[in-house]
This record gives structure tokens, sequence and C-alpha cells, in this order.
């Protein structure tokens, strides 16, 4: 027996769960997605013939290729065709411009790109501005189009039979190249892998209570971790069902729940908040819905209590993490949801977490710190960035940047990205404190309080509301609230009330966006 021979037999990669899970239920529905329908066997054959037609084009163990492309069966194809083959996906999220799109090309070095047919006019200004390294290039025909000249038809990929050539992918060999939403200039690519997934995978089912029973609805953008590895991943790793939709808008997620007799739904709180005010919930049929879940940020306690009365048949989990963490580090269950409301929950089944001080030395609880965690979640580091991917594993833990707390009996309340803490007259105010303490204010449907330039406090509070639909609010009502909850260097003091929060395709409220718009707020202070 050769070395080799053990690792084929041991080996348990991301690629090849399509066709172990075929194997057990091959007549079960995989995917269903508008008119297309999968069963995990059809699922298994499309995956391998695409996994043939990457080889075959020329793409080898550990070359990159680039996926700019809405929700559809295609992405979930190619995410698991090119790990069979030992190719890195590098999805891309398809909000970005032509520059950011370039950037991405260059960094992961991506020797292939796959563009939905409506987002090729921006991949063909990316291409034109990145480096060159791109030899392969094909639209995923999603509107009908022509295929753009000088682009080759995706479907081809599609439609090629199998099988495909075996390539020995281990457990820490990238799969994945998952670049960060960044709060810096520049987004980070980081890699994971067949062992980050699967444990992660293994977190979510055990922690999430998810089963192969399971009918789930996923309108989140695949492109982003959540959406992609704590649920559809899940999914044809257990044999539950699929249903893609390209987006969250209310009426269609709702009509969806009741036709396809979905049970399983995922959503970060402005999304579950959007259902909540849709006229169209109250005639809506979600008899089969029983599982819900939320992320991205916590769910004010006004709409737990909302969901509860409108919902009481849904169960509802916290997931909490971020992308280096493939992307689960805490949950919180279904028991918790009140008595524990505002909390990230606790460290998920495969991961340990602690809180550290600025010198990474341990702290005690109820000591707010840098959240850091321990975990075969977490990533194998950041392509191409050494220096960065050492700092973010000193002295043996993946540092978060976030900040937070634990309870005495393991609880994690998350405080606040380092970057959105608000320094004011030299006291720390959490933004998520103030926005919880406006909440509950009659009438709010959504808020997000920042940090402005001061002359004299260096950093002032601002909060944008927006209000319940007919719901009159002033800025006056919203800071005489605030005052009367908060301290008064909490309180903010600046707030605008607004029609909508500007938001990424995740549902997460951009705050950098808000600071650009609102940096002027405070520059008539005195």
């Amino acid at each position: 027996m050769s070395p080799a021979d053990l690792d084929t037999a041991r080996q348990h990669a991301l690629g090849d769960l399509p066709r172990r899970t075929a194997q057990r239920v091959p007549g079960k529905t995989a995917i269903i997605d508008g008119e297309k329908r999968l069963t995990f066997a059809e699922l298994e054959a499309v995956v391998d013939g695409t996994a043939a037609a990457i080889a075959e084009a020329g793409l080898a163990k550990g070359d990159r290729l680039a996926l700019l492309c809405h929700n559809c069966w295609q992405f979930a194809v190619l995410d698991f065709a090119a790990a069979r083959v030992g190719v890195v996906l590098v999805p891309i999220n398809f909000m970005l411009g032509a520059e950011e799109i370039a950037f991405i090309l260059d960094h992961s070095s991506a020797k292939a790109f796959v563009a939905e047919d409506a987002l090729v006019p921006v991949a063909e200004k990316a291409l034109a501005a990145s480096a060159g390294t791109v030899t392969r290039r094909l639209a995923v025909g999603l509107a009908g189009e022509p295929v753009p000249a000088g682009w080759q038809d995706a479907q081809t990929w599609f439609d090629h039979s199998g099988p495909a050539p075996y390539v020995p992918v281990a457990d820490d060999d990238p799969v994945r190249m998952m670049f960060t939403s960044g709060t810096e200039s520049r987004a980070k690519g980081a890699l994971l892998s067949s062992r980050s997934l699967m444990w992660q995978y293994v977190s979510c089912i055990v922690d999430g209570n998810m089963s192969a029973d399971d009918v789930e609805l996923h309108t989140l953008p695949l492109y982003h971790c959540a959406q992609l590895d704590c649920f559809l991943g899940v999914d044809v790793y257990l044999g539950a069902t699929s249903v893609i939709l390209r987006g969250p808008e209310p009426t269609a997620v709702l009509r969806a729940i009741g036709e396809h007799g979905v049970t399983k739904f995922f959503a970060p709180p402005t999304v579950w908040i959007g259902l909540l005010r849709s006229p169209d919930l109250d005639n809506a049929d979600l008899a089969t819905l029983r599982k819900g879940y939320y992320g991205a940020s916590p769910m004010p306690v006004a709409v737990l209590e909302e969901l509860r009365t409108r919902l009481p048949g849904v169960d509802l989990w916290n997931f909490y993490g971020q992308t280096e963490m493939a992307p689960l580090a805490t949950i919180l269950g279904p028991d918790e949801q009140l008595s524990h409301a505002g909390s990230a929950g606790r460290a998920a089944l495969n991961v340990e977490t602690m809180i550290v001080d600025d010198e990474d030395r341990p702290v005690a609880p109820g000591v707010v710190g840098e959240i850091v965690h321990r975990s075969p979640h977490a990533t194998l580091g950041y392509h191409d960035q050494p220096d960065k991917t050492a700092d973010a594993f000193r002295h043996g833990w993946f540092h978060s940047g976030d900040l937070g707390y634990l309870t005495d009996d393991g609880h994690l309340y998350v405080v606040d990205r380092k970057k959105d803490m608000i320094k004011t007259g030299g006291e720390n105010v959490a933004s998520r404190e103030v926005e919880e303490a406006i909440f509950r204010l009659e009438g709010v449907a959504e808020v997000a309080v920042f940090g402005v330039s001061h002359p004299h406090w260096v950093e002032a509070v601002a909060a944008v509301v927006v209000p319940k639909p007919g719901v009159t609010l002033t800025a006056d009502a919203v800071m005489t609230h605030a005052r009367a909850v908060l301290a008064g260097f909490k309180a903010p003091k600046y707030v605008v009330i607004a029609d909508a929060l500007p938001k990424n395709p995740s549902g997460k409220i951009l705050k950098r966006q808000l600071r650009e718009e609102h940096a002027g707020l405070a520059s008539t202070a005195e």
C-alpha cells in the first residue's frame, strides 16, 4: 500500500459531498431554482461533468476561478465542481465596481473568470483594468442574453459529460478564497480549506438543529460565506432541499415559503424586519416554516418580541462569526433569544472563544476586550499577506477585530467592531448599545449609529433613523427618548430621519457610507 492510497481512502473534501449525498438519496430534490430542478443524482452528474470541463480547460489544482454572479443553481455547481479538481473558487460581490473587481482578479491571480451575462459589461471593464492573468472567460446565461463576443457560453461546461479526473485534495489544501468586506482600503483574500468548511458544517448542523428533512430558502448572496457555507453547503452535505432565489424581496420570499413548503430560512435582521413590514405577511402561507436564523448584526429586542408574536411557530438562532471563521463562531439558540437578548450566544461546538486585552492577556468575565477564537473553522490565512496573517493569529488565537465580553456562563456579548467604537470626549460609546436604546422608541423601524468628527468632542454620536410605514418621527423626539434612557455622553448629538439605510446585498448596514454621507453634521458646531 502506498501513502497515496491511504490518503485517497481517507479523503473527505468539499468536492466529494455531492457524490456521497447522491449515493444516499439519489432521487431526492437537491436544488430548485425557478423552473430548474435537480435531484441529488442530477446534481452529482452536472458537478462531475463541470469539474471535467474545468480540468479540460487547463485549470489545475491551486489555480483560481473567479465567479461574478447572482444566486443560481450554476453558482452551487461551480462551487463543488471547482473544489473537486482542487481549483480555488473566488466568489466576487456583484455590487463591486470594475476597479474593485480588477483588484480581486489581480490579487487572486485568477486564471478563469465566470460572469453572469448581465454583469459582463462591468466584468469586461474589470478585465481591461487588470494585469491580465485571466485566460478563460465564460458567461452564465441568467438573463437570456446572447453570449458576448470573446466569451464562452458557460452552459458548455454544465452540459459536459464526466468523469472528472481524480485530483487528491488534502484537508488543508485551499478550495476557496473569500474576500472580506474589508475595514481597510483593500479587502483581504481569506483562504478556506475543506477542513475549515467541514468542521464548520458540523458545528452548524449540531448547534443549529439542521437535518436532511429541511427545505431551505436561500435568498442572501451566495458570494458571502454565511449563505454559502452555513446553509447551502450544509444542505448538500445533509441531503436537504435548497430553494434558490435571486434576492430577498419580501413578496417573493413569502410566496416561495408557501409554494415550496420551506421549513428553514436565514436572513439578517434587516430582512426579517422587511418581512414584518410587508403587507403580504398576514396572508402568507407560512405553516411549514419552523426554523429561522439571523446574523450580521444582533436582532433588536423589540423585533424579537414581534417575531415571536407574529411567527409563533418559528424557532430562532443567532449565528455570529466572520469570513475568516468559515464563518461560524458562536450561536444563540431558541431557548435563550429573550433571556439573553443581544447576546451572540456561546462558542459553537468546534470553537473555543476568549476575550483578551490590548496585550493579548485573558480578561475576567464582564470585562470588554477583543474577541479571539481557536478552531479548525479558521482560515488558512490571507493570500499573499503573511504579515497580516501573522498579526491576525498572534499568540495562537485568531483575532476577530470585534470587541465584546463573556459572562460567567460563557455567553458572548459583542460590543462593537473596533472601528465602530465611538470615542467622544474621552469616553467610549458602543454604537450597538445606542441602537438598542433607540429601537425601544415606538415607531422606529431601523436605526444606525456611528461617529462623526466634532471640533470639540473629537467624535460625536450620530444616528440615522428610519420610521415604520405611516409613522412620523422627528429628530427631537428621538434625541429626547435617547437622553431619557442613556447617559448624556451616549445619547446622539445628531439625528437624521431617513426613508432607508444603505445596505450591501447581504443586508448589512453600510456604516462607512453613512459616515461619508453625514461627515459634515458637526461642521457648524461651536
